[in-house]
């Protein structure tokens, strides 16, 4: 079974359509990097494929169920897109936004054993547990993203699905996010990403969906560079920088 299944969906905040007859899966295990030029529809299939907004027709199903009414959305961890870059909304320590992702799994209301060593795992896989009980709004965006990620591992998540979470982040601290981004999906968590830099998403990910309101290309990067996908999306021509690691 397929994490996300997109069949045919459409979806207009207006008039006109922003996503337009696409379908696609994401098969578990999967590292799917959306792709297209700004106002494209990018954001918008993410919150669809999530659960987040439902679609105007089509269907979306979430770990098989429908995703606007998903029960299991517990199991994603979402990185909006301005996660890097918010300052002062989140008045609390690091380990306590990561207890959040606890929540769903909280017996009676309290916090097991299990439930702290959950949060403190998570606070070690990402390399902040020296910084736990830091307030949110005074760390670097690269911090904060890896705060986000941390919650989620506590709480199980079985996909990331990440907004552009780079935004305003230097070169060095996004190298080692996408470093640990690679780690996760290899031990088996399914991740679906938005990035402005293509490179990057060539680099990582194990599939490509390029959109521009219409679904352009869907499959492997290696016949993604090969295709026109890129310049017949963005309208112009659109280069691939790759990234050594």
């Amino acid at each position: 079974m397929a994490v996300v299944e997109v069949r045919d969906v459409t979806f207009a905040y207006t008039e006109r359509p922003v996503v337009e007859g696409v379908s696609l899966d994401v098969a578990e295990g999967e590292f799917l990097g959306l792709v297209g030029p700004n106002g494209s529809g990018k954001t918008t299939l993410l919150h669809l494929m999530v659960g987040l907004r439902r679609p105007d027709s089509g269907t979306v199903t979430l770990f098989g169920d429908p995703a606007h009414t998903s029960t299991q959305r517990e199991r994603v961890g979402f990185v909006p897109q301005d996660v890097a870059t918010t300052d002062g909304e989140m008045p609390m320590t690091v380990r306590e936004a990561v207890r959040m992702g606890r929540y769903p799994h909280k017996l009676l209301g309290r916090f097991t054993s299990d439930d702290r060593d959950a949060i403190d795992a998570a606070l070690d896989r990402v390399g902040i547990a020296d910084i736990a009980d830091r307030r949110v709004a005074r760390l670097s965006g690269g911090q904060r993203q890896r705060v986000f990620i941390a919650r989620a591992l506590a709480a199980d998540a079985d996909l990331l699905a990440l907004d552009e979470p780079t935004v305003g982040v230097d070169a060095d601290s996004r190298e080692a996010f996408y470093g640990l981004l690679h780690e996760l999906n290899e031990d088996g968590i399914t991740v679906v990403l938005i990035e402005h830099d293509i490179g990057i998403v060539t680099t990582h990910a194990t599939e490509i969906a390029c959109l521009n309101r219409e679904l352009f290309f869907h499959g492997d990067p290696e016949t993604f560079v090969e295709t026109d996908a890129l310049a017949e999306a963005y309208g112009d021509s659109q280069s691939i920088i790759h990234h050594e690691h």
